[in-house]
């Protein structure tokens, strides 16, 4: 998937070109906290929560007629996960805890419909497709584990342009990850061959602010 969304945008690099415009969108924010679980069976599961924190981000976006535009954007979130887990093959009585190291880590292709007010005033909503990688790493076992799943987001928020080529950018989101129709983030509780894994369903809601360079054209 990496590879096709690298190639998609070669190919709208080689097409516009410089003569629609380019902009270079930055990213820093507040993701709220989201919890998970998943039930096997009464004595086999896994709960938790993703906790709240900072994320960071950056887009390289293209400017396509009809006040739209095309992105490819990356996000990093650096954050903890505590869970408990059940499994009869673990631990003391099958009962276990631990805070889980998590990296998240989107790449996004993402489609905005811009509805400029006036010069200063840029409103915008869009959606985006691409996927999220995982790390994950259990610090009491010293275990890790990584996935990778497609991925979509929704976000509308508005650029305020303070002079020709800078704006503030404020915005609202909505990231998930999903394996086939079901959740999507991975946890290995377990040791090479034991222990419970979860596929459970993720949002993440957050807001960002940050910094916009419009790069001049030809």
């Amino acid at each position: 998937m990496k590879k096709s969304i690298i190639l998609i945008v070669f190919i709208l690099v080689s097409g516009f070109g410089f003569a629609q415009g380019i902009r270079v969108n930055t990213y820093a924010g507040y993701v709220f906290p989201d919890s998970f679980d998943n039930y096997y069976s009464a004595n086999s599961y896994v709960q938790g929560q993703i906790q709240d924190g900072f994320r960071w981000g950056v887009g390289l976006e293209y400017a396509v007629p009809g006040n739209r535009a095309i992105e490819l954007q990356y996000k990093r979130q650096d954050t903890t996960a505590p869970t408990t887990y059940r499994d009869p093959n673990i631990g003391s009585g099958g009962l276990n805890t631990s805070n889980f190291e998590v990296g998240i880590n989107w790449i996004m292709l993402n489609f905005t419909n811009y509805i400029p007010v006036n010069e200063t005033v840029e409103p915008f909503v869009g959606g985006g497709l691409g996927m999220g990688i995982f790390d994950v790493r259990n610090p009491d076992t010293g275990n890790a584990n990584n996935g990778t799943k497609f991925a979509w987001n929704i976000r509308g928020g508005s650029n305020l342009w303070v002079s020709e080529n800078v704006a503030l950018r404020i915005q609202a989101s909505l990231f998930s990850a999903v394996q086939s129709v079901g959740g999507g983030l991975f946890f290995g509780t377990g040791g090479a061959g034991a222990g419970v894994a979860t596929y459970s369903t993720m949002f993440q809601f957050g807001f960002d602010g940050g910094l916009v360079f419009r790069l001049p054209g030809k």
